[in-house]
């Protein structure tokens, strides 16, 4: 009996020294990386993660900016009146065309949201062509890093493709029907007092605050994805920036 129990004690003994030799080698594990997410990610892994982010962002951006009253009624991406010709508005508006002058913000506002309809396929282009290095270095980086990125490497080009589709935009909504008696004015009254004339690149001021604005839109979208779980809505999305969720 007495043999019998000392056996019992014995095995018992040794579980336990099993159980804890699992929980420390489990635990050195972890703290090496062997049980990771992100040890076992790629950087392969990773870009295709940050690429279907931004391609997300992207689409939901321009969505959004697109729509109607998309810039003009959100603050955050609001073209306002063309701060080199803020004395323009000054001027008029002193003279009664304040009107005028509220309904040209609108319409170049309205032109934004009408050429950011053109957005979302560019944009797509734009991330399939666009060639990252260090995916990790992105990953692990600001809540923006991906969309600064993007704005780093496709900006010119954005602009190159995304000015001709602004100018299309403004000529459909007439927005130098609204423009041009307010530059008229004003430059007929500076006239007189011997300033200088005004005449700002219309199609460069809203093509410029279309790409700010959506950049600014895309930054938000990016940060959810990397907050929020149920902003991910892809295997890839969940694997890539679930490995951000523990740091």
């Amino acid at each position: 009996m007495r043999t019998v129990l000392i056996s019992s004690l014995f095995l018992a003994g040794s579980l336990v020294a099993c159980n804890e030799l699992d929980k420390a080698l489990n635990s050195a594990n972890n703290v090496m990386g062997g049980t990771s997410t992100e040890k076992k990610l790629t950087n392969e892994d990773v870009i295709r993660g940050l690429r279907e982010a931004l391609t997300v962002g992207t689409n939901n951006s321009s969505s959004n900016a697109s729509k109607a009253d998309g810039f003009f009624k959100n603050p955050l991406i609001f073209i306002p009146f063309p701060p080199d010709a803020i004395k323009v508005k000054e001027k008029v508006e002193q003279v009664g065309m304040k009107d005028k002058v509220d309904k040209f913000v609108e319409t170049m506002n309205r032109g934004a949201e009408e050429a950011c309809k053109e957005a979302a396929p560019i944009f797509v282009n734009a991330i399939t062509g666009m060639s990252i290095g260090d995916g990790f270095g992105i990953l692990n980086g600001p809540d923006n890093a991906a969309t600064e990125y993007l704005k780093e490497k496709t900006s010119s080009q954005l602009y190159t493709t995304f000015k001709p589709k602004v100018q299309t935009a403004l000529q459909t909504v007439k927005l130098t029907e609204y423009w041009n008696p307010v530059i008229t004015r004003y430059n007929q009254i500076i006239k007189i007092s011997g300033g200088d004339q005004v005449n700002p690149d219309l199609d460069d001021y809203v093509t410029k605050g279309a790409m700010g604005g959506l950049f600014l839109l895309i930054a938000d979208e990016e940060k959810k994805i990397r907050k929020d779980p149920m902003a991910r809505v892809s295997d890839i999305l969940k694997s890539v920036f679930g490995s951000l969720d523990n740091k």
